[in-house]
């Protein structure tokens, strides 16, 4: 029996709450929140919806309501069910485990610096953290010992002891178990160590430099040497940490997506320190946009979690409900939450870190074996060959008004993108603008080389472009003879949004229809995305560099006094253009507004 949506709305409230959609099983299919019920829940059954809500839409038999005071109890609500029944059709965050700290005893003359997974009302002393993950505890630890030498010993090891370890003889250990070291020398290294690990090692190192000085004054050498071996680590340590503000706790989300494949990273920093990052693949199982999508993950990941909640909250899409999801989270806290994507100074960094953390976990998502196999055998079987392809080539022209064209080739085989095999052309010749000629004059280059028995011949010729670039790339291969060679041609649908692209197959009268969920389309887009990003990449390297110093120039604000002060800080345009926004900002004359223009022009 189908459900009657009909006389099901005719009942609804208007007050906000919380839906449940069941299966003819009585499952929950989907779990929702709304601020008025009758209004969301009538857009299921009123025009045109995408295929996965169509999906979902045939399987309900029956809705359930809750009723809830206001729409941030009802996001309350919502996730405390969303774990409870991990319904199929919301983002379900598979990974609930804890997250470690640093423990240090209060019961023990000389405390070790100690793992643990989670806290205990048994423990008598202080924890540090939480940390992301087990590794970066580890590295923790293991750095601490190394400076300070504190003890990694169990204590029933050190309480038997007669005589040191190797751990001193390496120099990891100042043996406090056989009193190579006294108790206020032990703690007070110690409390260094702690110190480093919640984020003052600026601190730490201004007072260790002051023992120094002081040591080499009362001619203690040793002592004033290995306080200076101390301090030089402890700035190597400074040095590799990309961001140590030594203030603001924030958990930093950014999401990256590509057809077929989504990555969420989360960056932990506590105390202004970067602490590590996890990285999530969420379902999409409605086909959400991104800034609904990384709402709802935001919004399970603390609500849907015993977790601890930052004082910030930074993302990297403008979230949907973020007012009202600060208001939840902060009821939940006992304490003000504050949800943003609009930030400046070093929590731009963390965010453009996260974004950055988040893409590299994707293209290796992208590039796994097992995925890509998947995506080359769909592709075989679309194109109804006997074989998967084995390489697959794909053009793309960039240009700006015609100024510095440059053509792209990029190559894929079964291990993914094959960046040797990668080629440039620079565009000469032909009226600035025709795409046309542009893409005739590549392939001719490519090609001729080809058929001169140079180069591996591609299974598949993948043209970006609709029907032009494809009758252009049949032309070249009818003059230079070029057989065995699949064409097809990727053209970006009217609304220009991926999964609606027009698949031409050989001539522009016989297309390809796949579906937007399609392995085969996913590897398409993958490739042809590839491709645009390396034609942008070579244009844009053309354009600099025929512009020379005429990239300063069309940046607002800076004329002749402040580019000369640039190109003299950074001794060349190079300098200035790997510059990051801090550094820009320490130029005379350069405010940190101008800084992050300077930066914005230059990286696009």
């Amino acid at each position: 029996m189908s459900f009657d949506s009909r006389q099901f709305l005719a009942t609804v409230t208007e007050a906000p709450g919380v839906y449940r959609m069941l299966d003819e099983r009585g499952e929950t299919l989907y779990v929702g929140k709304a601020r008025r019920l009758k209004a969301r829940l009538a857009s299921y059954f009123r025009g045109a919806l995408n295929t996965k809500t169509q999906a979902l839409v045939a399987r309900i038999a029956d809705i359930q309501v809750t009723v809830t005071n206001s729409e941030t109890e009802a996001l309350l609500l919502e996730q405390t069910l969303i774990k409870e029944q991990r319904p199929p059709y919301n983002i379900l965050l598979r990974d609930d485990k804890s997250y470690p700290f640093v423990f240090v005893t209060d019961r023990h003359p000389y405390p070790a610096l100690e793992y643990k997974r989670a806290r205990t009302r048994q423990d008598d002393g202080r924890y540090l953290g939480p940390y992301p993950s087990s590794t970066a505890v580890r590295e923790s630890l293991s750095l601490m010992q190394k400076i300070f030498r504190i003890r990694n010993c169990e204590d029933s090891v050190f309480a038997h002891r007669t005589r040191p370890c190797l751990q001193y003889q390496i120099s990891r250990c100042s043996a406090p178990c056989v009193g190579y070291i006294s108790e206020a020398d032990y703690r007070r290294d110690l409390e260094h160590a702690i110190q480093c690990l919640e984020g003052k090692s600026e601190a730490v190192t201004r007072e260790l430099t002051r023992d120094m000085e002081a040591a080499s004054q009362a001619l203690e050498f040793e002592e004033a040497a290995r306080l200076r071996d101390q301090i030089q680590q402890l700035r190597q340590l400074q040095q590799r940490q990309f961001v140590d503000t030594g203030s603001g706790d924030a958990d930093v989300f950014a999401l990256a997506s590509r057809p077929g494949a989504l990555c969420i990273s989360v960056l932990a920093i506590r105390q202004g320190r970067l602490l590590g990052a996890r990285h999530h693949q969420p379902t999409n199982g409605l086909d959400l946009d991104p800034e609904a999508l990384l709402g709802e993950f935001v919004s399970q990941f603390y609500l849907g979690q015993a977790r601890e909640i930052p004082a910030e909250i930074i993302t990297s899409h403008p979230l949907p409900d973020a007012e009202l999801l600060a208001r939840a989270l902060s009821e939940h806290a006992g304490r003000r939450i504050r949800v943003t994507d609009q930030v400046r100074s070093h929590r731009a960094q963390w965010q453009e870190l996260a974004r950055t953390n988040a893409e590299q976990q994707l293209a290796g998502q992208l590039a796994n074996q097992t995925q890509l196999a998947k995506r080359f055998e769909a592709l075989r079987e679309a194109l109804g060959l006997e074989q998967p392809p084995e390489r697959l080539e794909c053009f793309d022209i960039s240009h700006s008004q015609g100024e510095a064209t440059v053509a792209s080739c990029v190559v894929f085989d079964a291990d993914g993108p094959r960046k040797s095999d990668y080629r440039r052309f620079n565009i000469a010749g032909i009226e600035p603008g025709d795409d046309y000629a542009a893409m005739r004059q590549a392939l001719t280059r490519r090609f001729k080389r080809l058929a001169e028995g140079e180069g591996a011949r591609p299974d598949i010729l993948v043209v970006d472009g609709g029907k032009g670039q494809l009758n252009m790339a049949r032309e070249v291969f009818a003059e230079l003879g070029v057989t065995g060679v699949m064409l097809l041609g990727v053209a970006k649908g009217s609304t220009r949004k991926a999964g609606l692209e027009i698949l031409y197959l050989e001539t522009v009268d016989r297309t390809l229809d796949l579906d937007a969920t399609s392995p085969a389309l996913h590897l398409l887009q993958h490739i042809r995305d590839e491709s645009h990003r390396f034609a942008i990449t070579g244009h844009r390297t053309r354009r600099d560099k025929a512009r020379r110093t005429s990239t300063l120039e069309d940046i607002p604000g800076v004329g002749p006094r402040r580019r000369r002060e640039l190109l003299r800080f950074f001794g060349g345009l190079q300098g200035v253009q790997k510059a990051s926004r801090d550094e820009l900002a320490r130029v005379p004359g350069i405010s940190a507004t101008l800084a992050d223009t300077i930066h914005r022009a230059l990286h696009g």
